[in-house]
């Protein structure tokens, strides 16, 4: 069947007619489901179009989303933007995966499919499909563009299949370089001939995303790449950088030298608080807690620890793209591999390896399987915990000695607490100056040792306490920006704000920064457009 059906795909108008005879009053077509956004589209185009009569005339601005539950953002997104008063294409693909192969008579019938769905958003918005086979392998490209695709692939890959060790040129990475040549030139060819004021794409570390911002980037237009973390009317959002680096320099230098107000310092206490009561606060609708605290001794107690020294190191996610491609001297997953051989081999000391509770969540092999793999037995100075043990991580801050991070935002709370944290990766308050950040792997075992001999000479100053806590309230607070929409509480958010309440005087004084900051009309970390945001509240 898969064979007939890649044949009929390369047959003008067979998918075509076979979807408008068998499938269009259909709610979902092969492995897409838009019946939500059909749905809603109508209502959405009635509150933008009445906007639009009051909006003074805008960008040009290009739009871009895959797979269903970004499409029907996208299309929001794009709505919102277009009772703004600009002029608003919709760029779309019309895969429904982007790990399993897809012959082209589904793939076909799905571009008909989210066609026909958007087609109640003309003429507000116009919707084009990068969609293109006709662009080959033989188009000649610059060898450092190559180089990108190829490294695109890779990180595709790991993303994938949720592990960083992966086979560069097998079948995954082959169709994941296919399928990102294919939208970049596409892409690329789409910008050169209808040239617009402002690229918006969703998170442009993976997939064809990050192809798209990687195609605005190289042809010098203003691009903006968003994504969701744990907080609910909040969005990262980076302009003409990778959103997923959470480049916090320019906040940090706008805003880290001024301390924080009573008010701000009891913002972010509660917010600490609530994070190591396992407690959901404000607008934080994620808890990655899985008990409640019982106090340092009482969990080496339960984990068999002795008085010996101990480090503690909490995990990423295997494969997140707010892991994959912040090397610095190793991968995460062989770096906790040498740093638990490492401690085998000094048993004066004691280690704890927290492998991340989201693990729990994903697709892929956890970080403790690949690790027992190398390490049938662990020494038993050495305890590594699955993702669904259930310990508080504060505890075992509690009772250590030292911490040690690649990038996880643990790292940053270690470091409020007065605990000497050594980063190993690229993460976003690397640097920043409340941290031990060595650059290769000698110098990372020259601080190891050292810090477990003579902890109080690593010990943080109370200077650089506060800072870190400032630090935290600049990035929870500061960085993320106001957004009514979030991607995984989508149908809650829209409920709380409808796009007629988003486009009014109302929602336009809480968001419209944001709006402006998408289209890179306003550099949001300004030191005044900081200043703002820091009066913004939840």
């Amino acid at each position: 069947m898969t064979e007939l059906k890649e044949l009929l795909g390369k047959i003008p108008y067979t998918a075509e007619i076979y979807w408008h005879l068998r499938q269009r009053d259909s709610d979902t077509t092969v492995g897409l489901n838009l019946s939500r956004l059909k749905a809603s589209l109508p209502r959405w185009v009635e509150a933008a179009a009445e906007a639009r009569k009051h909006a003074p005339a805008g960008k040009k601005v290009l739009v871009f989303g895959m797979i269903h539950y970004w499409i029907e953002y996208a299309a929001l997104l794009s709505t919102a933007l277009a009772g703004m008063g600009h002029r608003v294409t919709l760029a779309t693909l019309p895969y429904a995966h982007w790990r399993k192969p897809e012959n082209r008579f589904d793939v076909r019938r799905q571009e008909m499919y989210i066609r026909e769905t958007l087609k109640a958003a003309e003429p507000l918005i116009r919707v084009v499909s990068l969609y293109n086979t006709n662009q080959t392998s033989h188009t000649p490209l610059s060898p450092d563009l190559i180089t990108d695709l190829e490294s695109r692939a890779l990180r595709d890959t790991q993303y994938s299949l949720l592990k960083e060790e992966v086979e560069e040129g097998g079948e995954l990475y082959e169709r994941r370089l296919v399928r990102n040549r294919q939208a970049l030139l596409a892409a690329m060819d789409l910008l050169r001939k209808e040239p617009v004021d402002a690229v918006i794409t969703p998170n442009g570390s993976i997939l064809e995303f990050g192809v798209v911002f990687e195609a605005a980037r190289r042809l010098g237009i203003p691009v903006a790449t968003f994504e969701f973390g744990e907080q609910n009317y909040r969005m990262w959002l980076a302009q003409n950088d990778d959103v997923m680096r959470q480049d916090t320099n320019a906040l940090w230098q706008a805003r880290g030298g001024i301390p924080l107000t009573d008010e701000e310092w009891q913002r972010v206490r509660e917010m600490f608080a609530a994070r190591q009561g396992a407690r959901a606060w404000e607008t934080f609708a994620r808890r990655w807690q899985t008990a409640g605290s019982v106090g340092g001794q009482a969990v080496r107690s339960a984990l068999g620890l002795d008085e010996r020294p101990l480090a503690f190191l909490p995990t990423n996610v295997l494969g997140d793209s707010l892991t994959l491609g912040r090397q610095i001297f190793l991968g995460m997953t062989e770096w906790v591999r040498r740093t638990i051989r490492w401690f085998g081999e000094h048993p004066e000391y004691q280690l704890v390896v927290r492998v991340h509770p989201g693990e729990q969540i994903g697709w892929g092999p956890s970080t403790y399987d690949l690790l027992r793999e190398r390490f049938p037995e662990f020494t038993p100075n050495v305890r590594v915990l699955p993702a669904d043990y259930e310990v508080n991580s504060y505890d075992l801050v509690d009772a250590a000695r030292l911490g040690l991070v690649y990038t996880t935002t643990m790292g940053l709370e270690m470091a409020m607490l007065g605990l000497p944290v050594v980063v190993s990766g690229q993460t976003h308050y690397r640097g920043k100056g409340f941290t031990h950040d060595p650059a290769d792997w000698q110098n990372y075992l020259a601080v190891l040792d050292d810090a477990m001999q003579h902890p109080e000479k690593f010990l943080p100053e109370e200077r650089q306490i506060e800072a870190a806590w400032s630090y935290a309230y600049r990035f929870f607070f500061e960085y993320p920006q106001p957004f009514p929409w979030h991607i995984q509480h989508f149908e809650a958010c829209l409920k709380e704000w409808p796009l007629e309440r988003v486009l009014s005087e109302e929602g336009m004084g809480r968001f419209g920064e944001t709006f402006k900051y998408l289209l890179g009309e306003k550099n949001m970390f300004e030191a005044e457009n900081v200043d703002r945001k820091s009066q913004f509240g939840s």
